[in-house]
């Protein structure tokens, strides 16, 4: 008897956590907090960006409670199903692999992706071009993803933690291209003093077998609910101008795409 009552608490209790998760009173966000012009922390230890004023304008429109947690990228999808937070918002791209682990909202945006070096230097984007080339990407992205896939054997691939450790390192000289998207190199190293020395390089890269359909919200298989009013609130914010005044406060152009 003692096995039963106590067998029934926990389904009880379980009970009651579902039907609680399905009413979504409180949101909460990862946020890598290191890819601006999408997330940065500030000097106070605050999270701005893109993503932060996206998630908010989110929780808004579903009249629900927002919280912001910063987590490191390399780490990010095992918090979310580790129940760390409820949703991964950091410019992260749609793709097969993922999908395997976790489900995604439609997108929320959707940018190129560029290689970026200093002026005067070419780019021959192609294994004999490439081949002993220093290249810089960021640990576990996309990006790695594709230069290890379409080059590995080639270039001399160095990951990074942060776009920012491989700003500094190609600002010193220390890798030949750091390959991320345009936007993120444009507020993080492009626009920024002594930016001027650097450019773009080669074509945009947006195969979509590496970099999916565009950056979406991140969510566990289980909770469909959530997916559901997340897709709801992206095509609402669409819809009654929100998105565009986030977009704008960040972007020249819509990063919405087509």
């Amino acid at each position: 008897m003692k096995k039963l009552l106590v067998a029934g608490a926990i389904m009880a209790t379980f009970a009651a956590g579902a039907v609680q998760a399905k009413e979504w009173e409180t949101v909460r966000f990862a946020i890598e907090g290191a890819y601006p012009p999408f997330s940065w922390t500030d000097k106070s230890g605050e999270l701005q960006g893109f993503d932060v004023d996206m998630a908010n304008a989110l929780c808004e429109q579903m009249a629900v409670k927002c919280e912001l947690i910063a987590q490191d990228w390399d780490g990010i999808i095992p918090g979310l199903l580790a129940r760390k937070y409820d949703a991964i918002l950091a410019a992260m791209s749609i793709t097969e692999e993922r999908k395997r682990t976790v489900d995604f909202t439609n997108k929320y945006a959707l940018v190129p992706n560029k290689f970026v070096a200093k002026k005067g230097t070419e780019l021959d984007l192609s294994e004999a071009g490439l081949k002993g080339k220093r290249v810089g990407v960021q640990i576990a992205t996309t990006h790695d993803k594709y230069v290890t896939d379409n080059f590995g054997k080639d270039v001399k691939l160095v990951r990074y933690g942060t776009a920012d450790e491989a700003y500094l390192d190609l600002k010193a000289g220390r890798v030949d291209y750091v390959f991320l998207d345009a936007t993120a190199i444009e507020e993080g190293l492009l626009n920024k003093d002594g930016g001027d020395k650097f450019e773009f390089v080669g074509p945009s890269v947006t195969d979509e077998k590496w970099f999916g359909d565009g950056f979406g919200i991140a969510v566990r298989k289980q909770d469909k609910d959530l997916k559901e009013k997340l897709n709801n609130a992206i095509k609402d914010l669409r819809e009654n101008g929100k998105y565009e005044a986030v977009n704008n406060k960040y972007f020249e152009y819509d990063v919405y795409g087509n």
